[in-house]
């Protein structure tokens, strides 16, 4: 069974959207819509009928060209929507036939989808997967007197929005799904798409939104009751209790009111009996039909205005439906709260607290531990599938099970009977038993969950490897305080950076050269990767200011030689080396990824070398190599100056491009043809040691070489546009003098054009640029920024 060609049905936000994921993975589609019923002004304009082709397409084609102006983007790259054919459902419904997979993803009316499914039954290939992108309606409805031939092949599998970015996927089996369609999908939805699959029931808004609609719910209505205002409601529902920065009242207006007054109504529908619980406030309506529903109307619980001083945020008093001025939020309990160590700490100091925001924190709690609780069997079979749905989902830190052994089951058990709760079953059978936590570990890090009454070993992914794990058994090889090296089995070693940040300093550089020597005796080769927050932010900068300030230009001068040897080391090992970026790949972390062998990379890359925004040209070999991939576009036979394959590398460090996307680093340099990206990140690791493995079948270690200079002519060039961009002001004066030291430092200093160097030459050149512009005040005050408060100075 395999996937070539998706049709999907449905073009609004999120058939486009999944079209456009789908183009990521290298996965064509046939985006269909409705045929408008009448012309707009520019067709009628035009002279174009109801049946013209173009006219018919117009819905789908409309919302194809949404997708590019589209923020955050939904394509890795612009380009990747060339991927997306758009069409009709009057007549393009029998090119189902060309499809392995159609998704259902049009308006959620139970007539529409049941008149919908009965056409798509009878123009598909026969072993077609069809599913529904419902978030609510009952897919056993949706298909009922359909042959078992087809509905055998029927399922829900519901993304999550924006689909590029969001992790979870539930996949939902139907009547009469095959087991067999469950397994392929889920499998292919992980390793192809990128995605944390849960499998659900066929209930109310699935998993992750039944309950986090629930959390929503009850928020709004303690708020009402304890007289909090929205901001404070925020602050207490945010980062501290382990959800996303956008909290609650943020989130719906990210959502939208309308969306999530949808999901709400959905399961007070679907769910007779628990109707109550998702019951929303009255002034919520009101809000409904002025049409304050968040940020996709400019204001909602939130509004943003302009004023004498910048940009005013107001929030709404559901009391007056009046816009009041966002105030600073004080607790005592929260202050402690934000002030403790991890995670599980804050919590705690937060619920055990004796003010209102304690109280109004943990009767927000309570009920989504107890509720979550009471849904097993009901929405999901296990614990795990609702504590992965309300991480992937909802961006929690820890799902309401993790919560619960976090807080204790037996002291949470205890608080809650003690106020006169009732105890979910499954936490009354787990305290029978005489356990204490719903998950557990073994000495090899095995992870085990609670399900009817007993544990149960959890299932692990085939595709992901625990570097963590690696450590616990003993697997690593040899390590300092920055980098271990672990083996990662059959041959294959990891370099694994855990200095704070994953900052490139003498440590890494040591374990570099250690780890290579070790490899080359004794392994097939080494993966370079973590499973950091992200991959590596680059150098040490406080180190570099530290020794700048101190005026210690001969340790400086140290550092910067001890990368360049690091970095050269990579690319002539005798041994492949393959790198696994992911996240931020900056700086450093990115002249390390550059000068190993491969790269493989997780989908979601944000690469770049950013030394300008500090004052400073790469120094770890960034500027050499980019100068001599510059060089290597320079085809023989091919007469194209080099102006413009300089250009475009040049421009790639001078403005301290970020690509947004592995495939925009390959636009950018930084990935070459033959590097590969995951769309999965838990993946690369694996992903790249395969590669390590099948580079060492026939591997020739890179061979000295000479490079060819640009020469003087195109540094002019390069010159000529940094005069134009310092004249139309869109850079400083500073910033002109650090493209001159650069284009000098790429194009070969004083050489002439086409004269072959050796790379050490050009590693001079950029370590001298480095030095001299370290020593500068302007690139001093751009560290200390930088440093400080975390963005660019521009002096």
């Amino acid at each position: 069974m395999q996937i070539h060609k998706v049709a999907v049905i449905g073009s609004g936000v999120m058939g486009s959207t999944i079209a456009a994921h789908l183009a990521n993975a290298g996965i064509p589609s046939l985006l269909l819509d409705i045929v408008p019923s009448k012309l707009s002004a520019k067709e009628e304009a035009a002279g174009l009928t109801l049946e013209d082709r173009k006219v018919r397409n117009s819905i789908a084609e409309t919302n194809k060209t949404k997708l590019i102006k589209m923020n955050p983007a939904p394509f890795l790259v612009p380009e990747f929507a060339e991927r997306i054919e758009v069409g009709n459902l009057s007549d393009d419904l029998g090119r189902l036939s060309e499809v392995d997979w159609v998704i259902e993803v049009v308006v959620e009316r139970l007539d529409i989808k049941v008149d919908l499914f009965k056409k798509i039954a009878s123009n598909v290939r026969p072993g077609t997967i069809v599913s529904s992108n419902t978030s609510g309606i009952s897919l056993k409805s949706m298909v009922e007197g359909l042959p078992e031939s087809f509905t055998q092949y029927f399922l829900g599998t519901h993304f999550f929005n924006p689909p590029r970015y969001m992790k979870l996927l539930e996949i939902i089996p139907g009547p009469n799904t095959d087991p067999k369609i469950m397994t392929f999908l889920s499998e292919f939805g992980e390793r192809v798409l990128g995605k944390g699959v849960v499998i659900a029931k066929d209930t109310p808004n699935f998993i992750a939104n039944r309950i986090g609609v629930f959390g929503l719910a009850v928020t709004l209505q303690e708020m009402l009751r304890s007289g909090l205002s929205v901001d404070e409601v925020d602050a207490l529902t945010g980062p501290v209790m382990g959800r996303p920065k956008s909290a609650s009242f943020r989130t719906v207006d990210l959502v939208g009111l309308d969306t999530f007054m949808h999901t709400a109504n959905t399961v007070a529908e679907g769910v007779p009996s628990e109707k109550e619980n998702f019951t929303l406030p009255e002034f919520m309506q009101t809000m409904l039909k002025n049409g304050w529903l968040g940020d996709k109307a400019k204001q909602g619980f939130y509004k943003k205005s302009k004023g004498p001083q910048g940009k005013v945020v107001e929030v709404l008093d559901p009391q007056t439906m009046t816009y009041v001025a966002k105030k600073s939020v004080k607790f005592a309990s929260l202050e402690k709260a934000k002030a403790a160590g991890s995670l599980t700490e804050k919590i705690r100091t937060l619920i055990s607290g004796k003010d209102a925001g304690a109280e109004f924190a943990w009767n927000v709690l309570k009920p989504v531990l107890v509720y979550a609780a009471n849904r097993i069997g009901d929405i999901a079979d296990d614990i795990t599938g609702i504590d992965e749905g309300m991480r992937w989902g909802f961006n929690w830190s820890m799902g309401p099970f993790e919560l619960w052994d976090a807080l204790g089951v037996k002291a949470t058990a205890d608080r809650i009977v003690a106020e006169g709760g009732t105890l979910p079953p499954i936490v009354e059978e787990l305290l029978a038993k005489g356990y204490e936590r719903f998950y557990q570990k073994d000495e090899a890090g095995q992870l085990s969950f609670f399900k009817e009454g007993d544990y149960h070993q959890k299932a692990v992914s085939p595709y992901t490897v625990s570097l963590k794990q690696a450590h616990k058994a003993g697997k690593v090889i040899t390590s300092n305080a920055g980098a271990s090296l672990v083996d990662l089995g059959d041959g294959v070693a990891c370099l694994e950076f855990h200095s704070p940040n994953n900052s490139v300093g003498a440590d890494i550089l040591s374990m570099i050269h250690k780890s290579l020597e070790e490899v080359e005796k004794n392994y097939l080769g080494m993966v370079i990767g973590n499973q950091g927050k992200n991959f590596c932010v680059g150098a040490n900068l406080m180190q570099i200011l530290l020794e700048a300030e101190e005026e210690n230009w001969d340790d400086l001068d140290f550092m910067v030689r001890a990368f360049q040897n690091g970095t050269m080391a990579l690319k002539y090992a005798k041994k492949p080396v393959v790198a696994a970026p992911f996240g931020m790949t900056l700086g450093g972390g990115a002249e390390i990824c550059i000068h190993s062998h491969a790269i493989q990379a997780s989908s979601e890359l944000y690469m770049g070398l950013v030394e300008m925004g500090v004052g400073l040209i790469p120094g770890g070999g960034g500027t050499k190599e980019l100068a001599v991939r510059a060089m290597e576009g320079v085809l023989p036979g091919i007469q194209v100056a080099p102006d413009y394959f300089f250009a475009k590398r040049f421009e790639a460090i001078a403005m301290a491009q970020v690509s947004m996307s592995a495939e925009k680093a390959r636009q950018l340099g930084f990935l070459r043809d033959h590097d590969r990206y995951s769309m999965n990140p838990e993946h690369i690791i694996l992903d790249a040691k395969a590669r390590v493995i099948d580079l060492a079948r026939n591997f020739r270690p890179n061979l000295p070489t000479k490079v060819k200079m640009g020469g003087a002519g195109v540094r002019a060039t390069l010159e000529m546009a940094l005069y134009g961009m310092r004249e139309g002001h869109y850079i400083s004066e500073y910033d002109m003098h650090l493209g001159k030291k650069l284009a000098y430092a790429m194009t070969g200093g004083d050489r002439p054009a086409g004269m072959l160097v050796d790379e050490q030459y050009l590693l001079d050149l950029e370590r001298e640029a480095f030095m001299s512009l370290v020593g500068e005040a302007k690139t001093q005050d751009r560290i200390r920024h930088m440093l400080a408060k975390g963005k660019p100075l521009r002096n």
